[in-house]
């Protein structure tokens, strides 16, 4: 998978899984990601020793509950309300960069 030429992912590649992960939660993965995904799903098995879909070898990788997609799409509905409040709106990406920020920082 090809990841953004963004500096923000230099070096990190599990930076940006965890932000497609957090899009998939919330219904806003691109056609393109998820394809990509599903390509490289037996490269991440392979480097996280973990069977299953790449939702799947993710939430083993990073130990998270069953429940974490429905927890993230609360949170993400809970945050677009508050923009909607303040007379703006959140973008799927920045959610989930802020979403990875806020729970994985390094």
């Amino acid at each position: 998978m090809d990841f953004p030429s963004n500096p923000r992912y230099q070096g990190k590649p599990l930076l940006r899984l965890l932000e497609l992960y957090v899009l998939w939660s919330i219904g806003q993965l691109s056609e393109t990601d998820a394809k990509n995904l599903e390509e490289m799903t037996p490269q991440l098995q392979s480097v996280y020793d973990a069977h299953g879909d790449w939702q799947q070898v993710i939430a083993v990788a990073m130990q998270f509950s069953p429940n974490m997609p429905d927890m993230i799409r609360d949170l993400w509905v809970r945050n677009c309300e508050i923009a909607r409040q303040n007379q703006t709106t959140l973008a799927p990406q920045q959610f989930a960069e802020m979403f990875v920020d806020e729970n994985f920082a390094e």
